[in-house]
């Protein structure tokens, strides 16, 4: 999980930092072994950035949290849950936990040792519920997620089940028409809210940011064109008052070519009456009062002008 503390702690200190920041946190043996595995980069001498992950980053990052979910789970004699069953299922998340989230029967007693390497939850899971003996099966994990997380990592994790085809919206909803009512209508409404549509975590929080903003629907992966053909597919756009909202990575601005074929995209979009707002990975992780702040603002004048 070395890989994974790395880049925990560079997330919490906004997704770059000097290597003395980082210093005091881990180690240089982790520092490096981060660096070499590719999940952190050096954009410049003496510091290091947390690139968004490529698909086989990510497959890394979360086979290793699976793993350490199922030594976990095997040595407690628990299950695996939450965003460690998430991993195990393969579905990318908005944050990767340092430690395995297990739960424990009630009424078990845990040593000290235990409660401080894992994250232990105190909660039945019926056999039904699990797949081989470690971990909550693919609904149960869905479930989970969409009633105990923040409603931005559950639609994440929702998006990416869904994206995946490993779990069904139908299948999801009728799951949770058995749930206690405080925690079906929650459930029922971050299901409802999530989409297989989403392209990747990152894209997923900046729509929950803006799901609740009244006067804005944006739809993910919105494919816009002009008369020359095709512009390009957004990330988020409402074609209603014609606002596109971009979760920019600056992985994608890595050459000149690649900077002039954004340029030309952004400049065809204008044209065509497009208003565009880009936001960087910190803004959305770190900062969404401020997301929901600008876009409310430039909705506002948006609408003022029509």
């Amino acid at each position: 999980m070395v890989h994974v503390l790395v880049q925990e702690v560079l997330a919490e200190l906004g997704g770059t930092a000097t290597r003395a920041e980082l210093l005091t946190r881990v180690t240089e043996h982790e520092l490096r072994q981060a660096l070499n595995g590719g999940l952190v980069r050096r954009p410049a001498r003496g510091r290091y950035a947390l690139p968004l992950p490529t698909w086989t980053q990510e497959r890394v990052v979360l086979a290793d949290l699976a793993g350490a979910g199922r030594r976990a789970a095997h040595e407690v004699t628990g299950t695996a849950i939450l965003l460690t069953a998430a991993a195990k299922w393969g579905w990318p998340m908005k944050w990767v936990p340092t430690k395995p989230q297990i739960a424990v029967p009630r009424n078990r007693k845990v040593p000290p040792r235990v409660l401080r390497s894992f994250d232990v939850r105190f909660r039945a899971v019926p056999p039904g519920d699990r797949e081989d003996g470690w971990v909550t099966s693919r609904v149960r994990t869905a479930l989970d997620c969409a009633s105990l997380l923040p409603g931005d990592e559950a639609v994440a994790v929702l998006d990416s089940a869904l994206r995946q085809g490993a779990v069904d919206r139908d299948d999801l909803l009728l799951a949770a028409s058995g749930l206690p009512p405080r925690y079906r209508r929650k459930v029922e409404n971050r299901v409802g809210a999530a989409t297989s549509r989403a392209a990747n975590p990152f894209e997923s929080v900046l729509r929950w940011i803006v799901s609740d903003i009244p006067g804005l629907d944006v739809e993910p992966q919105t494919e816009i064109r002009d008369g020359a053909g095709l512009i390009g597919i957004v990330d988020l756009a409402d074609e209603r008052v014609k606002i596109v909202l971009e979760a920019d990575s600056f992985e994608w601005h890595g050459s000149k070519e690649a900077l002039e074929k954004d340029c030309i995209r952004y400049d065809r979009l204008v044209a065509e009456g497009w208003l565009v707002l880009r936001f960087s990975w910190d803004r959305v992780m770190h900062h969404p009062d401020w997301v929901r702040g600008i876009v409310i603002r430039t909705l506002t004048q948006r609408d003022s002008r029509v």
